[in-house]
């Protein structure tokens, strides 16, 4: 096969499971640390690799955590969420769907219209100076448990943001059960947001199963054990339903012990709509690209395959019809003019 790191990194792409504060790039997470010199996170960029190098889920959770905390004003959040799309731009990122847990950044003390203005003030100069179309998912911390859980439905219905478009449900999945955050769910899908809660990454399918029924989840965040279930699979791909997979994040996190054996690649061949993503990619040591790369190869796709792994997240997004042709047009056409184009 050959290399398709360049036909990648050109690729128009869409991303769908990206987490706010765990884009944040070295450079910014230093900054940010310089400027809260309490915080235990080094200021050294290259301090960084060490320091996210995680032992298991729960000790990534505890390093997240002390990334969090680094967001403590409306500045920090604005600058945090434009240099996040300016990585994203880099890499032919079109559109994004990024998970914000806005209840995190209020109980630490930003006002919360304070915090709504920086990330919309963030996006619209996204769009019109990087080219990158922001949408929100915020997403309720499911360690901290249903006081979190109202504080972020409140967020969300009350002072929706013109780019949220989502609503989901992170963190811990082991002792935080996904039913008991059904009448949130229940509160946010009827105001018009889409229901996409992580379930099946470290634990097993009953988890998405419930994520399914309780949460009414259109997609699910990772979804991998959903394999260990033959019946949640065929399920997944008769309706449709999309799984928001990212391999290295896996791998890092100790959900799978063997990016080999990640089970992307039975969930394909099954029919289930697979996109690729970057979770928290600097944590992670990754990014989209690299995901990219990784999916190609787990899959033995060649560049039509790539551009139909891409088209995958463009129609899995909440992106209007009018969005959604529009970059799959792209994809198209970069693909056509790539394959026609000489090479060496």
């Amino acid at each position: 096969m050959s290399d398709l790191r360049p036909f990648i990194a050109g690729l128009p792409k869409a991303e769908l499971h990206v987490h706010h504060v765990g884009s944040a790039s070295p450079r910014i997470v230093a900054e940010l640390s310089a400027r809260h010199p309490d915080s235990r996170v080094p200021t050294d960029p290259a301090a960084l690799a060490e320091y996210f190098t995680f032992t298991d889920f729960a000790h990534f959770i505890e390093v997240y955590l002390s990334v969090v905390d680094l967001v403590r004003t409306p500045e920090d959040v604005r600058l945090l969420t434009f240099e996040v799309a300016r990585d994203m731009a880099r890499q032919n990122i079109r559109y994004a769907e990024l998970t914000i847990t806005p209840y995190s950044s209020v109980r630490r003390g930003i006002d919360e219209k304070a915090f709504m203005a920086a990330i919309e003030d963030a996006r619209t100069a996204a769009e019109a100076e990087l080219g990158v179309v922001l949408r929100w998912c915020f997403d309720i911390p499911g360690e901290a448990g249903l006081e979190a859980a109202e504080v972020t439905t409140r967020l969300a219905v009350d002072l929706r943001p013109e780019g949220l478009v989502s609503f989901g449900l992170g963190g811990p999945e082991i002792g935080v059960p996904r039913p008991q955050f059904k009448p949130y769910f229940d509160r946010a899908i009827a105001a018009g947001l889409r229901s996409v809660p992580h379930a099946g990454e470290t634990t097993g399918p009953q988890t998405i199963w419930d994520a399914l029924t309780e949460l009414r989840a259109e997609r699910i965040g990772h979804g991998t054990s959903a394999v260990q279930d033959p019946a949640l699979v065929a399920h997944l791909a008769e309706h449709r339903i999309p799984l928001e997979v990212c391999p290295t994040s896996n791998l890092a996190t100790r959900a799978v012990t063997d990016l080999e054996l990640h089970p992307i690649r039975q969930l394909a061949e099954a029919g289930v709509l697979v996109t690729v993503n970057s979770d928290d990619p600097p944590m992670f040591g990754t990014d989209l690209n690299t995901e990219y790369a990784v999916a190609a190869r787990l899959l033995g796709l060649d560049e039509r395959g790539v551009a139909e792994l891409a088209k995958n997240a463009v129609t899995a997004s909440f992106l209007d019809e009018t969005g959604k042709s529009r970059i799959a047009g792209e994809i198209d056409r970069y693909t056509a003019d790539w394959l026609a184009a000489p090479r060496a």
